[in-house]
Parts: C-alpha cells; sequence; structure tokens
C-alpha cells in the first residue's frame, strides 16, 4: 500500500514536470485552432511557451551558412548572421505565431527558465476585456514571473485583426522575446473579405530593428557611458543578412538566408505586417514592383488605400493586400530603417517569389539605398500631408461611431512630450559625476525623455491587483506634483484617472526641443480614434499647442476617423485621440521604444474605480517590499520541534 502511494505520487510530479516540458521546436504551425473561422464555433487554444537564454548559430545550426539547409534545423536560429545572445521562446526567433478565431479563449502556459530573470508577456492589440490581470505588464498588472515558475495565461479574443505578443518587463522583447498574434473571423463577419483570395499564416511578417548585443548592454553604455543607441541590422521574420562570410569551396561571398514568401500568379494575397521596432526606427515598407492595398491597421479596418509604401513605427500593424500581376520572378521585399537606422544604414530585405520561379536571389539591386521607393506613401514620418504623403487621419472607418466621438469629451488631457535638459538622479549626480568640461566628449548630460516633465516609475506592487499595498504618495500627475518639474527632476507613478465610460480626449505634443525624434504612443485595454493630427514646425510648446486649441484651429474629424492602439506624434507636432473608456482597470500608454519607455516616457490611465475593476484570480502571485521591521526573538522551542 506505501510503495502504491509512493508510486501515485511520482506520477503526479512526473505529470506536472511534464506540463513544463517543451519540445525543442514546439513552433505551433499545425496547431488545431489554425482553420477556417465559423461564426459561434469557439475553441480553446493552448500553448507552451518556454524562455530561456540562448545564442544564434548554436552548434545546432551545423554547417549553416555554408549548407543553407543546416540553417533551418530545429533550434537554429541564424538570424542575420552575428553571434550574439539572445532570449527566446521555445528555442525560436521570432517565438510560435498564435493564429486563432474571433472568440477563442487562448491559454498559454509560460515557463520561465532565464536564471535570474523575472518576466511577463504582453498581448498587444488584445483590448483583455473582463480580463485585465492578463495584460502582461510587470508591476502594473502583475507581479513579474520569476525564474523557475510558471504562470498561465487565459483570456478570450474578442478583438479580431493584425497583433502581436512580446515581453514586457525590461528590454525582453528587444532581444528576442515576440511573436506574431493573429486573430481571424468569419467570411461573414470580415468586412474586406472580398478583396483577397488568401489569407495565410505563412505571410505573416514581423519586422524589428535589431542590436549586435545584447541589448542591455547597449542600454547601460547609452545611458551611463558613451555608447550610442543606433541599430546596425534588421531583421524579417528573424532572418536576414548581414554579416557576410567566405565559402572557401566555392570561392564566394555568402549570407544567412532570407525569409521567403511564395506566391502564385494572377492572386490576391492578405499580408499581415507587423513592426516590432525596438529603437527610433520608422520602417519603410516595400515590395519591388507591387502595389501595397492597404486595408487595416492595428487590427481596424478602413476603406482601402493603394500605395507604393508604408512607414510602420514600433508597435504598428498594416494588412495590405498584394496582386501577383508581375511576370514570374523573384522581387525584393525591402525594409528600410530611417531616424537612428539612417545612421548605419539598417536594413534587411526578404524574397516575394512566384510558384515556377528559380530558387534564387532577385536580380534587382539590392542595400540600403534602394529601399527608399519612390510614389505614394501612408504614414508619414515628421512630415505634414500632401497627396503623396497620407497621414492616418486621412484614412476612412469602415466601422460605426461610438462614444468616444461625442461633440464634448469628458474629460480632457493636454500631455506634452520632449527630451528634458534636467538632473535625472537615476544616472547622474550633480557636476563631481560628470564634470561640465569633460574634454574630447559630447553630450555628458543625459536628456531625459518624459511626459509633462514627469518620468513614470513602475510600483512596487501591481496596483491592479495590490492597490492597498502601494504608498498613496508615490502617485501624482501634472495637477498633483508638488515640485516645480520644469526645474527639478519629477519621479511617480504617473496616473491619469477617468470615469467608467467616460469620453476622453488625450492632446499628446512632442514639442521637438532637440532632434528629429519619433515617439509611437500604445495604449493598453483600449484602442483610440485618431482625429486629428499635424506637424506646426521642427519644434513647439504646450502652450502654442493650447492657444491653437483655444482658436479653434486644431482640426477635429468626429465623422469616421480610424480607430488604432499604437499611433506616432509627429516631431514639432501633436495627435489627438479619442476614447471610450469602457474596460475598467490600470491601462498602460508609452512610448513604444523600448529606451524612451524604460525611463519613464509613458503614464497609467486608470478607468473607473476599484470596486469597479474584475476580481483578481483566486491564488494570484503577489509580490512587493519587505519592510524592514525589529521582530521579538524567535521562538526556539517551535524551531526546535520542527527539527526533531
Amino acid at each position: 500500500m506505501i510503495a502504491l502511494v509512493i508510486l501515485l505520487v511520482m506520477v503526479r510530479v512526473h505529470d506536472s514536470i511534464a506540463e513544463v516540458l517543451i519540445p525543442m521546436k514546439a513552433d505551433y504551425r499545425d496547431h488545431p485552432c489554425i482553420r477556417t473561422c465559423q461564426v459561434n464555433y469557439p475553441m480553446v487554444c493552448e500553448y507552451a511557451f518556454r524562455a530561456e537564454y540562448f545564442y544564434t548559430l548554436t552548434k545546432a545550426c551545423w554547417n549553416c551558412p555554408h549548407n543553407v539547409s543546416d540553417c533551418y534545423r530545429p533550434g537554429c536560429v541564424p538570424a542575420d548572421g552575428n553571434s550574439r545572445a539572445i532570449l527566446v521562446i521555445n528555442r525560436m526567433l521570432p517565438g510560435p505565431g498564435i493564429h486563432v478565431c474571433e472568440g477563442d479563449t487562448v491559454i498559454v502556459n509560460l515557463h520561465n527558465k532565464m536564471t535570474g530573470e523575472g518576466m511577463s508577456i504582453h498581448w498587444h492589440g488584445i483590448l483583455q476585456h473582463d480580463s485585465p490581470h492578463m495584460d502582461g505588464v510587470g508591476m502594473l498588472t502583475q507581479c513579474p514571473i520569476p525564474a523557475y515558475t510558471t504562470f498561465q495565461y487565459r483570456f478570450k479574443v474578442s478583438d479580431p485583426g493584425t497583433h502581436f505578443w512580446h515581453g514586457h518587463f525590461g528590454l525582453h522583447r528587444a532581444d528576442g522575446i515576440f511573436g506574431a498574434f493573429v486573430v481571424r473571423q468569419a467570411a461573414e463577419h470580415e468586412l474586406q473579405h472580398g478583396l483577397y483570395d488568401y489569407d495565410l499564416p505563412e505571410h505573416t511578417i514581423l519586422i524589428n530593428d535589431w542590436l549586435l548585443e545584447l541589448t542591455l548592454n547597449r542600454f547601460a553604455n547609452h545611458h551611463q557611458a558613451y555608447g550610442d543607441n543606433k541599430p546596425g541590422s534588421m531583421l524579417i521574420n528573424g532572418k536576414g543578412a548581414h554579416r557576410v562570410f567566405y565559402d572557401n569551396e566555392r570561392t564566394i561571398n555568402i549570407t544567412t538566408p532570407y525569409e521567403v514568401f511564395n506566391v502564385e500568379r494572377g492572386r490576391r494575397y492578405r499580408f499581415r505586417i507587423i513592426s516590432n521596432g525596438i529603437l527610433n526606427c520608422p520602417v519603410q515598407f516595400s515590395i519591388d514592383n507591387h502595389t501595397l492595398r492597404v486595408i487595416s491597421s492595428d487590427g481596424n479596418p478602413f476603406q482601402y488605400i493603394d500605395v507604393e509604401s508604408i512607414n510602420l513605427f514600433a508597435g504598428e500593424r498594416y494588412d495590405v493586400v498584394v496582386l501577383a500581376d508581375q511576370d514570374m520572378d523573384n522581387y525584393w521585399v525591402r525594409a528600410r530603417g530611417q531616424g537612428d537606422c539612417s545612421v548605419k544604414n539598417a536594413f534587411q530585405q526578404a524574397i516575394l517569389r512566384y510558384n515556377g520561379s528559380a530558387e534564387e536571389l532577385p536580380n534587382r539591386p539590392s542595400g540600403y539605398l534602394f529601399g527608399a521607393r519612390a510614389g505614394k506613401k501612408l504614414n508619414p514620418w515628421n512630415r505634414k500631408a500632401t497627396d503623396m504623403l497620407v497621414p492616418v487621419t486621412h484614412l476612412e472607418n469602415l466601422r460605426p461611431s461610438n462614444k468616444a466621438l461625442n461633440d464634448i469629451p469628458d474629460k480632457k488631457f493636454y500631455l506634452a512630450m520632449d527630451f528634458n535638459n534636467i538632473e535625472n538622479f537615476n544616472f547622474y549626480v550633480g557636476p563631481e559625476y560628470v564634470p561640465p568640461l569633460t574634454v574630447g566628449k559630447a553630450h555628458t548630460h543625459l536628456l531625459t525623455p518624459q511626459i509633462n516633465h514627469i518620468s513614470n516609475t513602475l510600483p512596487p506592487s501591481p496596483p491592479l491587483s495590490q492597490f492597498n499595498d502601494i504608498p498613496q504618495d508615490m502617485f501624482c500627475n501634472a495637477a498633483t506634483v508638488q515640485k516645480n518639474c520644469s526645474a527639478e527632476y519629477c519621479e511617480c507613478i504617473h496616473t491619469i484617472k477617468v470615469d467608467l465610460n467616460d469620453t476622453v480626449e488625450l492632446v499628446i505634443i512632442d514639442e521637438g526641443k532637440v532632434w528629429d525624434a519619433n515617439h509611437p504612443m500604445h495604449l493598453h485595454g483600449h484602442k483610440f480614434r485618431v482625429i486629428g493630427m499635424d506637424r506646426l514646425n521642427k519644434s513647439t510648446t504646450l502652450e502654442e499647442v493650447k492657444k491653437l486649441d483655444n482658436e479653434g484651429k486644431l482640426m477635429r474629424n468626429l465623422t469616421s476617423p480610424v480607430d488604432k492602439d499604437t499611433v506616432t506624434v509627429p516631431d514639432g507636432g501633436y495627435v489627438i485621440l479619442r476614447i471610450h473608456a469602457d474596460n475598467p482597470g490600470f491601462w498602460f500608454m508609452h512610448c513604444h521604444l523600448e529606451f524612451h519607455a524604460d525611463v519613464g516616457m509613458g503614464f497609467v490611465l486608470q478607468v473607473g474605480g476599484l470596486d469597479q475593476i474584475p476580481s483578481t484570480p483566486a491564488n494570484f502571485p503577489r509580490c512587493g517590499n519587505w519592510p524592514h521591521i525589529i521582530a521579538p526573538p524567535a521562538d526556539k522551542s517551535v524551531e526546535k520541534k520542527f527539527t526533531t
């Protein structure tokens, strides 16, 4: 009998371990939830994610790239040919794509195998109605998941469209913890179903700028020393060519392989393009000889527009229809970095290959300069609208109006962003730390990206589940802060509170005092209507924008503006966003550039009161400060009792 009990315990332990053991390459490309969607036929879609430290071009790659087939072996991450440490889910870059249908329930069992690293995953574009605790923002909606532990994300997906998932603690998404998350609809619910013949998972395109070293190293060097923050490379679906190898046998230069997208001539294909942009690197996307029929952004359909190229800012997604109407051949798919990516000419390419064409590289010129395609462009970067430069405010929403478009909002906030020249005690402590005259060294003083002169800090406990554990004097905003933040560094849990079901207007200004920068702002928990946008000049001020607004000179489109969850703010200009605050919780809004967000360029939007937020799940993990308390001497008799 005792032996039977021991055997049962061993089986249970073994079963619990098996739940977190992930196959070497669990890519889920044959997951049963990848299907033709039908109305009222939801499924439960379960995935196992294992996070770990990894490396490009490991022993698993054998002779890659000299033998190209070796580059596709399980566990091989060739990336762009450069050797560097990475963070991965299931030893893949990007991590496994999630492809489900509207109404499905998604379960992700995440096992953290990164020694000494807490982590969390955000489901970018999934609004988490009724499940705010699953939003995945470490120290805001949950405690970071400690090393060697498992956390289960479980939520229903009611937000169709092209989204993605990524690490949301520290700098994890910059080093490889990201992947596609696509929510399809039944044909009768898809407003643009007739515009394309195929919508295939393999036509999902994930683009990101890429550093040639672990991001933490670059972050610390940039903020504490004299290192730059300029990406040197880019990836398309984790692949590309940057480092050149020499093949002694064939006496030619070779590279790691490009991603290939196959099409059949005469067919129309829906491509879903995702920017996991890391730094100030707007991406110009184009396909040689092909027009892009753009039909959706951030999962929100609009009246289509035909363009030659699109700019994607970090966190944005665009769906395009490509008609394969050219000669049967190979064509470059181009991602050209702008902004800080232009300093080192960071770019990447993939191949659009017509079925029946030779498996070879396109015979058209390649390289950074050839990615600057002429013609009509959607979503210009820091430029005023023209016939050839079409901002998102010129798009026509296909969905009906909602309370976000009420004539007069219930609450209105002006939020001014910029790099402020202020003594940031996180990096500098007075002139003795950085001498005012450092010979031969420029830019010795850090300029701090802030909103309303406030740097956001994460709380010691997640307010969504442990609000009462947070000292209330840690919360502030421009109306409550007790300092002159223009003269003194201000840091707090930057929080703006609105009532449930308020119509909220945000006028976000990039004052543009220094640099021609880029701040793509992403909101969790809600989508917003982009009702206004303009670049006024190379720089502006909060006071100038308020004055223009009071004079009625900021134009607002309250008829059919596009829905988005991520939008860039023109440098020296503004955007005006409208939100129907119908989702109670604590929701992060932040710049989606990793370095900017990590040093405080964001704020928390609290929607509703604590009593209106969904209850915390049972046994939800807790964390927080452990204040030093002088305790009475331990009862040695109790200690003795437990040690005998």
